[in-house]
């Protein structure tokens, strides 16, 4: 029988600063891994894919 993988993820986005002359927002980004119970913080959400996209690959 094979066994089911499961990775799950929390993705927070929250408003860091805005830039007075552009008003382009800059976001801290917070992923959870829940079965590692592993939080970490991004910049762009490009990054944070890419580190989902690890965690999935490494399991």
């Amino acid at each position: 029988m094979e066994s089911i993988q499961i990775a799950s993820f929390v993705v927070r986005f929250q408003l860091a600063a805005v830039e007075k002359e552009t008003g382009k927002k800059q976001w801290r980004i917070k992923v959870t891994h829940v079965q590692e119970e592993r939080e970490t913080l991004f910049e762009t959400i490009e990054e944070a894919t890419a580190f989902m996209m690890s965690m999935v690959e490494d399991s």
